[in-house]
């Protein structure tokens, strides 16, 4: 049984499962779609990413997907590696991702278009996974400068998309180096919202920007070959600083 939570969502449960997904990309989601081995036995998977957990890339209905496993991070994913608390699919990390990129999408921002969420409880806890569309030719700022030096409008341009983000007042919650992406264009993209929120403007914006350097300081300190310094910091700086309010 679907229900429809408008033109642009719709929720079906499997079992005890609760699907959150975009009729427009998918028409009939299966627990299948959220499981790397039958994906891997089906020959669906093309690839994956190594973070704090493992992003899945591969097909489906001539799409390409990636499908990421909610896990914890810190000293409490000893205790609970992917288990979260609460009984509100609503308010699961997923369901919550899977809308704030929705909207996003929807104000023209680059981020990934949702396409599926899965919300799998278990007692007085659940886990729980996304699909997003895959952005194409993309590598994160992390792996691209391991690879040699952005030019100056590069960084320039990363600076004026997070400052896009926070004039929509979007909240990153783990700004990093290896959340941003970027193509063979030196198009500038955002993913992984966990956690994220839509906030009014406060002291967090600048937070964000120093977890992003701290980001980046702390590579630059474990990876032989990585092209940072603070100049490229104030290319972005300057970038960031470049867009006006929508009230200039």
């Amino acid at each position: 049984m679907a229900l429809s939570f408008g033109n642009k969502s719709e929720v079906v449960k499997e079992g005890s499962a609760i699907i959150l997904f975009d009729p427009r990309l998918i028409a009939k989601p299966c627990l299948d779609l959220f499981d790397p081995e039958w994906l891997a036995n089906e020959s669906r998977l093309v690839g994956d990413a190594v973070g704090r957990g493992t992003a899945w890339f591969f097909q489906d209905q001539g799409r390409d997907w990636v499908l990421r496993h909610f896990r914890r991070g810190g000293w409490i994913s000893r205790l609970a590696d992917d288990l979260y608390f609460g009984a509100n699919p609503e308010n699961s990390r997923m369901f919550r991702e899977w809308r704030l990129l929705a909207e996003l999408f929807s104000c023209g921002l680059p981020v990934p278009r949702p396409v599926a969420a899965v919300y799998r409880p278990s007692g007085l806890f659940y886990r729980g996974d996304l699909i997003t569309e895959r952005l194409p030719d993309c590598m994160t700022l992390a792996d691209r400068l391991q690879h040699g030096s952005l030019e100056s409008e590069a960084w320039s341009r990363i600076g004026t998309t997070l400052k896009s983000f926070h004039l929509h007042g979007v909240y990153h919650a783990d700004m990093n180096a290896r959340n941003i992406l970027i193509d063979s264009d030196n198009s500038v993209f955002l993913i992984d919202f966990d956690r994220g929120a839509l906030r009014s403007p406060g002291n967090w914006q600048e937070m964000t920007l120093n977890r992003l350097l701290r980001s980046l300081r702390k590579i630059d300190s474990q990876v032989t070959e990585f092209a940072f310094s603070m100049d490229e910091w104030k290319l972005l700086l300057v970038g960031y600083a470049g867009v006006r309010t929508r009230n200039d």
